[in-house]
């Protein structure tokens, strides 16, 4: 019987550096993009959205009209490093971020929610568009 507690006490000092690893490794940090009011920027933000939307299943107008609202309402407003929600006429909620990734910025799809039914992701994501023309900070 001690020799098992011994077993489990050495496995519990070489396993735990690791899940300590492989958490922060997985963790992304949630940037804003600083730059949203440049032509460039606001555009590439808007198509990202939009090809995003229409790629979990929104129709072509609902996902245009979307994105434009959400880029409205990102540029009126300084919120800081946070994930953002896009509620869709479907009933359907998405949950975005920002990511600094290097020089780059990444939109992030990490969580859908409709009715009883969600699906998040944050290891993997969803879906991801690089925001080429945008500056992000963190």
């Amino acid at each position: 019987m001690d020799i098992d507690r011994i077993g489990i006490a050495n496995m519990g000092r070489i396993l735990m550096p690791l899940l300590i690893t492989v958490c922060l490794a997985a963790c992304a940090t949630v940037a804003s993009v600083t730059n949203l009011s440049t032509t460039a920027c606001a555009a590439q933000m808007q198509r990202g959205l939009s090809e995003i939307l229409i790629e979990q299943g929104e129709s072509a107008d609902a996902s245009e009209s979307m994105a434009r609202q959400t880029l409205s309402t990102l540029s009126g407003n300084a919120h800081g490093p946070r994930p953002f929600l896009v509620a869709a006429p479907s009933g359907t909620d998405y949950e975005f971020f920002v990511q600094k990734k290097r020089e780059t910025c990444l939109l992030r799809l990490y969580g859908r929610y409709h009715g009883f039914v969600s699906y998040t992701n944050n290891l993997t994501y969803i879906a991801t568009r690089p925001l080429a023309g945008c500056e992000c900070s963190e």
